[in-house]
């Protein structure tokens, strides 16, 4: 059932693909690229976590209803949209604006022609390319989403504390497979997590005290983030580096991290130890070629995952809000 259900997704993408392409936009409007990358080199400079915050509201939109922009739309009297799903209130702001100033820029020198899915899907390979990570070619043609609800989001993303099973049947279902999983995972070697994501591995372990962290961390490493986080039920907003050692970086060093019990989240070191994810971490650790090659083929695969097109979607003149909604 499993195998017939992931030719289904595999059908269904290659059907998607073949509606977008590379050159989608180049009668249309032929400086889309450049336009884009012009907003969001300005806003990385300014903003230095924006690039990490981009690839993360990347994955939240693409993983729910696939890579359609539902993620950008804002709450109103009649609807609850998905970026107020709790899981999604720490989405950072810098991400959303980012967007917001590509699509008003598009808007003035190509009006109508440019989705906010696609602006997205374009920010966040560029953005990932600006850390040091790799580039990779994006097919443009994606329509944005009709709808967005916040109750379809929580049974999609996994937690920070989510079972390693659990996380690997949601990639499963969605025809992704463990390497996509790890290899999506590096993800965090930018950016940074709210102390409330791991405070069960640091305050919870041996009765609480000075050694209440996972026994699985770097002793130093724990401590330190006890010392970082002593406060954040007073202060929700206290967050740490998801890498330490380079965290405005693209590499392979979160891997590494990981052989050394530097992993921040539960589900990062995790991955570090069951047999089905730890030669990954291996390889990409050893190997930042091979992590780079993966990650930008997940990355692609990712981008064309529920893609809406034609008829199925529409050009939102505003990213927050429908059409029929917006005046």
């Amino acid at each position: 059932m499993l195998f017939f259900l992931f030719l289904l997704l595999l059908s269904a993408a290659s059907s998607v693909s073949a509606k977008l392409s590379l050159d989608y936009y180049n009668a249309s409007c032929p400086r889309v690229h450049q336009i884009i990358s012009d907003i969001i080199t300005t806003k990385q400079i300014n903003s230095p976590t924006t690039g990490a915050g981009v690839l993360r509201l990347f994955f939240h939109d693409c993983f729910v209803s696939g890579c359609d922009a539902s993620v950008l739309i804002s709450t109103n009297n009649f609807n609850v949209a998905e970026r107020d799903a709790d899981i999604n209130h720490s989405l950072p702001g810098d991400a959303f604006d980012a967007i917001v100033r590509a699509k008003a820029s598009l808007e003035l020198q190509c009006p109508g022609i440019v989705s906010c899915a696609d602006i997205l899907a374009i920010a966040t390979r560029d953005l990932v390319s600006m850390l040091g990570g790799p580039f990779y070619p994006i097919r443009l043609g994606r329509k944005d989403s009709f709808t967005s609800s916040a109750a379809y989001v929580e049974s999609n993303l996994a937690r920070a504390n989510t079972s390693i099973d659990k996380i690997i049947g949601l990639f499963a279902a969605k025809g992704f497979t463990v390497r996509d999983f790890v290899a999506l995972s590096g993800a965090h070697t930018v950016g940074f997590s709210h102390c409330s994501e791991y405070a069960d591995r640091i305050f919870h372990f041996n009765n609480g005290g000075p050694f209440a962290y996972d026994p699985t961390m770097n002793p130093r490493f724990a401590q330190a983030l006890q010392k970082a986080c002593a406060n954040y039920l007073r202060d929700p907003t206290i967050a740490t580096f998801n890498d330490i050692m380079t965290p405005g970086k693209f590499d392979n060093l979160y891997y590494q991290n990981l052989l050394k019990g530097l992993g921040l989240l539960a589900t990062d070191q995790k991955i570090a130890a069951d047999p089905r994810t730890a030669p990954l971490v291996k390889l990409y650790a050893e190997n930042q070629t091979a992590f780079f090659e993966d990650f930008a083929h997940s990355m692609q695969k990712l981008s064309i995952y529920g893609v809406k097109t034609g008829r199925y979607g529409e050009v939102r003149r505003r990213c927050d809000a429908f059409n029929n909604l917006s005046g």
